[in-house]
């Protein structure tokens, strides 16, 4: 018998790091942090940015080239 690998509901997905953003950017909007907190937010939101908008620009890639391969069968 062949065991199913179960997901993890521990896994951190590309979802969580966008309601992870839209945390901060409530947060930020309700003034939550203090000014000396400000420097850390914003290190970790503006890495949080790059990194999402890589991920979307990877998602692209791949879907204009199963388009293309599709296109092409």
């Amino acid at each position: 018998m062949t065991e199913k690998p179960q997901a993890n509901s521990n896994d951190l997905t590309i979802q969580d790091l966008v309601i992870m953003k839209g945390i901060i950017d409530i947060a930020s909007e309700r003034s939550a942090f203090k000014p000396a907190e400000m420097v850390a937010v914003g290190t970790v939101y503006n890495k949080l940015s790059v990194f999402l908008k890589a991920v979307e620009e990877q998602q692209k890639i791949a879907s204009e080239q199963k388009a293309k391969e599709t296109d092409n069968a």
